[in-house]
């Protein structure tokens, strides 16, 4: 029997995304070097984060129906429609709040339906213990045979996934950052600079949510993913703006500023908050003079669902 084609070659993602060095005087002034490592280019429906943290976990899936779960804007939710749409399988998605099912769906989620994704609305307390074994078997009561990947796709195969982006980068910078919403990326990412066999090379996650919970997180993908803690990785975690599919002024303002320096679209909740940390801890004397630090661009602005998201 012929083995179906890889992920890759049907989808045809653009490998290793490009890395590329901006000038900001802002960096420049204490000798730190600004580069942008483009994952937002790898794919136009799968970019960045989401093509490397699904990847492994769709092949695995081998054509069955993934179900997994995510908020209302979730760009999870929407990755994995367009991955169904263009592979050709059937999707789910769990979605927090069941108040949403009396709604008109917001432009995210009437993406997913659009890419044929059965949305199933759940209250939020049931979404708080969706891992547990009783709401798993109602879903799989449900909606039968299906392969369940976790809320922004970070599990073992997502983290072994993103370990391609530290390979990528191995050598090539000093400190490597990503923001960071459930922590697969962190993990492999680390794990993948750690594998270059490049000395002194670090990772370093911004939180784009609070509540201290992601250092267990990563260590715990970590584990399962490669039996150990790998790499050298930090969080930074001053700059959540309020936590999750949020912004503020100064955020904005930021982000508008960088976009007019760079001619570069910033995406608000978790580039943003990346460029901004990286911007003040430059200032802050955290990186030391001769230090290359690459800023993963892990997604491109959608306008339209972010006003969306600010205003519910």
């Amino acid at each position: 029997m012929t083995s179906p084609p890889r992920l890759d070659a049907r989808l045809r993602p653009r490998l290793p995304s490009p890395l590329r060095e901006v000038h900001d005087e802002r960096f420049a002034r204490h000798g730190v070097r600004l580069l942008l490592k483009r994952d937002d280019l790898i794919h136009p429906d799968l970019p960045g984060n989401k093509w490397r943290k699904l990847a492994l976990n769709l092949e695995a899936a081998a054509g069955r129906t993934v179900l997994t779960f995510g908020g209302a804007y979730s760009n999870h939710l929407r990755a994995t429609a367009a991955a169904g749409r263009l592979l050709g399988f059937p999707t789910v998605g769990v979605v927090r709040g069941d108040e949403l099912a009396h709604r008109p769906l917001n432009p995210s989620l009437a993406r997913c339906a659009a890419d044929g994704m059965r949305l199933h609305f759940v209250d939020r307390t049931t979404y708080r213990e969706k891992a547990s074994p009783e709401v798993l078997e109602g879903l799989l009561g449900r909606f039968g045979d299906v392969v369940v990947v976790p809320e922004g796709g970070s599990n073992a195969l997502a983290a072994q996934g993103c370990t391609a982006l530290g390979r990528e980068l191995a050598g090539e910078v000093d400190v490597a950052a990503v923001a960071c919403g459930t922590g697969g990326t962190l993990a492999g990412l680390a794990a993948g600079l750690a594998a270059g066999l490049a000395a002194g090379q670090r990772a370093l996650g911004v939180p784009v949510v609070g509540g201290g919970f992601l250092a267990g997180e990563v260590a715990r993908l970590q584990h399962e993913a490669f039996g150990s803690r790998a790499g050298d990785w930090t969080l930074e975690e001053r700059f959540t703006f309020g936590g999750y599919a949020r912004t503020t002024p100064e955020l904005d303002a930021f982000a508008a500023d960088f976009e007019e320096r760079h001619g570069l679209p910033v995406e608000r909740f978790y580039v943003a908050k990346l460029l901004f940390a990286l911007t003040a801890l430059a200032g802050e004397g955290a990186f030391a003079p001769g230090t290359r630090v690459a800023a993963v661009v892990t997604g491109a602005p959608d306008d339209a669902l972010q006003e969306s998201s600010v205003s519910r």
